[in-house]
């Protein structure tokens, strides 16, 4: 099993890019802010990989995450193919920390 860590921008952004066909088993946003923050997740797919991040490819929408809090995403894993990407945002930049849980098959 290996990790990727990632700060949020305002903008969706790249927290994981699939290497291979990978699963994530388990994404974690931890925001450091002295307030809540909305957050927003991506998933968008190798064939549309230079296209923006928007409603289409949205699988979390404005989930609020109070100061000095963890959101967890483990309920389902994601099986990802080679170039399948994992984009987040936040409110504030630069102050929640997403760690993506993956591994190869």
């Amino acid at each position: 099993m290996s990790i990727s860590n990632t700060l949020l921008l305002t903008s969706a952004s790249n927290i994981y890019v699939s290497s291979g066909n990978t699963v994530v088993s388990c994404v974690y946003f931890c925001n450091t802010y002295s307030a809540a923050i909305n957050l927003n997740v991506y998933l968008i797919p190798a064939a549309s990989a230079g296209v923006s991040a928007n409603v289409n490819y949205q699988i979390y929408s404005n989930i609020q995450l109070a100061s000095n809090d963890t959101y967890v995403m483990d309920w389902e894993k994601l099986v990802l193919a080679n170039g399948d990407q994992i984009r987040a945002s936040s409110t504030q930049g630069n102050v929640v920390a997403a760690t993506v849980s993956y591994v190869g098959i």
